[in-house]
Parts: C-alpha cells; sequence; structure tokens
C-alpha cells in the first residue's frame, strides 16, 4: 500500500522571529532562521503584475571564480572542481537542467551559468530568491515577497529571458476579490484571497507529469497551481506552522514538511475537472523542525531533512511501517537533493554528507564534502556525467556555490590504506584502518571500503567540529 519554514539563520537580521507564536513548536536550539519580510518591503500585490511580458535586464555581475587545482593522479575520483563566490550576499537557491546552473540570492538576481562561467542573468526586481524550478521552457521562482515569477529564454536570443508571468496573475486578483468566498483569514485575523500566499515561498515542486506546479509557504499554506495557464487550482491548509518543504511523488502522492516538526503524505485526487488533495497520513509528528524534503529518482525512497541533523525516510511499500533514521550531521540539515543511488544531504554543520542506497535498502555515507565556510543552503545536481558520476553544486550562507565532482568509483588502493592530498597539494598514501572518506576544499581522504554510518562520524579539522555553534 502506497502507503522548509525555512531553517535558514542570516546574521544580517535582527528580525529572526515569525508570526502564529501560538502554534510554533519551541526551535531556538536548533540554529532556525525564521525570516520575517523588512518593513520597507511593502510592495502592493500589483506592483508586480502591470506588465504581464518584460524583458528582465541582465544583472551585472558581482562574482568571482576560483578553479581548484589538485594532483591529476586520479582524475575520476571525488573532489572538489571550482568555486564561484559572490563579492557579498549569500545564495539561497540552485536549479541545474541541460548543462546549465540557476542561482538565486539575496540580491534578486538570478545568474546563469554554463561550463562554470556566467552565460547571462536575469533580474527580478523584488523579493529574495528562495525556490527555483524548472519545466521546460518555464522556470519559476519562488520569492520572499510570496510571489511566483515564471520566465523563459528568448527563442531568437537563449541569452536573454524573460517574465511571461506572476502567480497569481492580476486578472485572477481581480476576479477573486469580487467575491467574498474568495476571501480566507490569515495572519493577524486579516482577510485575503485565497489564491494568494502572504508569506515567504519556501518551496517549489512539480508533479510528476510536469503538468502542476506545488508552492509551500511559511503562511502554512500549500497552494497547487496549473503550469499551463497559470491558475491557482486550490489551496491546502497544510500545517501548524511554517512549510518548508513539498515534493511530488509515488504517482500521485504529495509529502510536505513544516516547522512544526511534522510530516504529511496527501493524496491527489481528481473528481471531474477540479484537481483536490486529501490527507492520507501523518508519517512523521515530533519537536524538530522538518526543513526538506526529497524523493529518489526511481520513486522508491522519501527522505526527509530535520533541525536535529537527523535524516528520516520511508519506503515506497514500507510506509505505514513508521520508516528509519540515518545519522551524519552535527547541525540543522537544511537541503536535500538526489541522484542515482546517491542522496545528498546539506547541513548547518558547513558539511555535505552523500549517502549511498544499495538494492537491499540499506545506506551508507560513502562521502563527506568539505569546504564551506557556512551553513550549506542549497545543492542541485547534473545529472550529465552519467549512472557512475555527478556533477553536484552547493549553495551557502558563505556567499560561494561550490561545483563537486562526485564518483562512485575510488582509487585502487591496498587494503588498509589511504589516499590524501593537502593544502600545499602533495598526495600522500597512508597505512590506516578508518572505514570512512572525508574531502576538503583543500584535498581528498579516500579509503577503499568506507564504513557503515550509525551514528554522527568525528569529522577530523577545525570548521565544523564537534559542539561548534553555527550563526547563519
Amino acid at each position: 500500500m502506497l502507503m522548509n519554514k525555512d531553517h535558514d539563520h542570516h546574521q544580517h537580521h535582527n528580525h529572526d522571529h515569525h508570526h502564529n507564536h501560538n502554534h510554533r513548536r519551541n526551535c531556538s536550539n536548533d540554529n532556525v532562521e525564521r525570516f520575517q519580510r523588512d518593513s520597507s518591503d511593502n510592495e502592493s500585490p500589483f506592483s508586480d503584475q502591470l506588465s504581464s511580458v518584460q524583458t528582465s535586464p541582465e544583472a551585472k555581475s558581482q562574482w568571482s571564480y576560483r578553479q581548484q587545482t589538485v594532483s591529476d593522479l586520479y582524475p575520476n575520483y571525488t573532489r572538489l572542481l571550482a568555486s564561484l563566490v559572490r563579492v557579498e550576499g549569500n545564495v539561497y537557491s540552485l536549479a541545474a537542467f541541460e548543462g546549465l546552473l540557476y542561482t538565486g540570492s539575496d540580491s534578486k538576481n538570478i545568474h546563469v551559468w554554463k561550463n562554470c562561467k556566467e552565460f547571462t542573468g536575469f533580474k527580478s526586481n523584488s523579493g529574495l530568491v528562495k525556490a527555483i524550478v524548472i519545466s521546460n521552457d518555464k522556470i519559476f521562482t519562488g520569492h520572499r515577497d510570496g510571489k511566483i515569477r515564471v520566465w523563459n529564454a528568448s527563442i531568437k536570443n537563449p541569452n536573454v529571458y524573460k517574465k511571461i508571468g506572476t502567480l497569481p496573475n492580476l486578472t485572477s486578483i481581480v476576479k477573486k476579490s469580487i467575491k467574498p468566498k474568495n476571501y480566507t483569514e490569515v495572519w493577524r485575523n486579516h482577510r485575503a484571497i485565497w489564491i494568494k500566499h502572504f508569506d515567504v515561498i519556501s518551496s517549489l515542486n512539480l508533479s510528476e507529469d510536469h503538468s502542476l506546479l506545488y508552492s509551500g509557504s511559511w503562511d502554512q499554506t500549500i497552494k497547487v497551481w496549473k503550469v499551463s495557464n497559470f491558475k491557482c487550482l486550490e489551496s491546502i491548509p497544510a500545517h501548524d506552522d511554517a512549510v518548508n518543504a513539498v515534493v511530488a511523488g509515488f504517482d500521485g502522492y504529495v509529502f510536505s514538511g513544516s516547522a512544526d516538526g511534522v510530516v504529511k503524505l496527501w493524496r491527489r485526487e481528481i473528481p471531474g475537472k477540479r484537481t483536490k488533495h486529501s490527507l492520507l497520513q501523518t508519517l512523521l509528528n515530533q519537536e524538530s523542525a522538518v526543513t526538506s524534503l526529497v524523493v529518489n529518482p526511481s520513486g522508491t525512497v522519501v527522505y526527509a531533512g530535520l533541525s536535529d541533523g537527523v535524516l528520516h525516510f520511508w519506503e515506497r511499500d514500507k510506509l505505514l511501517s513508521g520508516g528509519r533514521v540515518l545519522r551524519c550531521h552535527k547541525l540543522a540539515i537544511l537541503c536535500l537533493t538526489v541522484a542515482g543511488s546517491l542522496v545528498f544531504s546539506g547541513s548547518a554543520d558547513m558539511n555535505i554528507c552523500v549517502w549511498q542506497r544499495d538494492d537491499g535498502g540499506e545506506h551508507r555515507c560513502v562521502h563527506v564534502l568539505r569546504g564551506h565556510d557556512g551553513p550549506v543552503k542549497c545543492l542541485a545536481v547534473d545529472d550529465g556525467g552519467g549512472e557512475r558520476s555527478w556533477t553536484l553544486y552547493s549553495g551557502s550562507l558563505d556567499r560561494s556555490v561550490k561545483i563537486w565532482r562526485v564518483c562512485m568509483e575510488t582509487p585502487e588502493m591496498e587494503e588498509e590504506e589511504l589516499m590524501a592530498t593537502s593544502k600545499d597539494r602533495d598526495t600522500s598514501r597512508w597505512s590506516c584502518n578508518v572505514g570512512f572518506q572525508r574531502f576538503t576544499e583543500q584535498g581528498l581522504l579516500n579509503q577503499r571500503r568506507p564504513a557503515r554510518v550509525e551514528g554522527a562520524p568525528h569529522v577530523m579539522g577545525s570548521r565544523g567540529d564537534a559542539g561548534e555553534h553555527v550563526h547563519m
């Protein structure tokens, strides 16, 4: 039987609180930032709707490129390839599609990269970019101002992106505003049209057939949009606190995770012409906030990252069994992504854990990627490398995007040997019996037989060690 409120600290904001305190569980010890819109962020709901099609100017680049130089003795092992570093501001969202990388930041710009070089960019004019998803020729961006913007590349000039819509659009707002029944009570006894998010959009995800777009928001709702005409089909009052993550999978099902510590499973029903989702099951209900969700490529496992650093997962044919947990991080998991049999988890401890799931459903941590100087906020994978090698992108609150090669193979070594490269880029071979792989910005620590992870491993180095409190 079939059966992320975002936890990013931001050290530049003094108003790290959120509305609806009566429904919030105390997550103050989870290194969790709860964004509140700036008092200056008071846009008119119609300010972004005046032109349904407009060319967005390319933003001026404020990035620097740093290529990582390491020994070419083993060119196909897992390692850091390069870093893209912003002059100022942090990276909050990533998406990889057909050889292009899209990055969203607090500068309100979306930059597009090709082969580690800036290809083009476009400017949204308002709203920090919290989420990016791509459906064929359409790019959907979710923003801090509660709006979803839609873009596509010009047919004549692929370097030029145009904004082709905003969700909800002006026409829909005007139509819904006429009838009182279209208003619903929201924060602080205010009433708003049900098709609009009135708080930060934290998550975007597409249905498996790309016909529907799901948006999760700190306003505690999930909204369902039709991709073909941008109409809002449904608003789901999903949780008692901010919705941090929403993901579709398992053939018509939707998973949602919230700051209320709950993971819910929704079933999509299509009675006649109306799309409706009903709650099928609560998979998890505990104190730590749910920050991220992802479904593996084969559609057989759903993973949930939590603010206590634990990774929960449920298998499709065992959803009623209570799920299982994996432990690797010392601080909150902030983001997840998947590729092949691998699961990647980025954390406030500044590390990225790479998990491999075998045919029997068992997981082991095969790599720990290190190099960021701040919490890892977002991840994206380009699977162009085939079934044994992937390009992983990681965005961090250290103002950088790092580009990694992640390979299934490791260099052949003797039974109890370990290969290491150091800051001076020398490659050394060591004899040891530690069955764990660690990778840093300066180099790689790699062993032939990584150990199965049962608890949080001791990670060597001065950054992100046990007990270190990270302020985001």
